[in-house]
């Protein structure tokens, strides 16, 4: 994201299962690291799924966002969106 010069101007926040990320910054771009949980309170319209090899298992573990028609975004290999 930083070669491509994604800031948080771009995205609002990235989710991380991980806790010890959580409730910090990516380097340079400065977007926030949160818990799954913003995901449910903030009801993003797009969801951007970076890691495409967990595309299936992620998309499963968020089937939620559909609830109120947010939708996924796979950036790699093509960008393509999916309801």
């Amino acid at each position: 994201m930083n070669y491509c010069g994604v800031k948080n101007d771009l995205i609002d926040f990235v989710v991380d299962a991980n806790p010890n990320k959580q409730g910090k910054y990516l380097p340079a771009s400065h977007i926030p690291v949160v818990s799954e949980d913003f995901i449910r309170n903030e009801k993003p319209d797009f969801v951007i799924l970076f890691p495409w090899n967990l595309k299936s298992e992620l998309m499963n573990q968020l089937s939620y966002i559909r609830e109120w028609g947010g939708k996924f975004v796979l950036p790699i290999p093509e960008v393509c969106i999916i309801d």
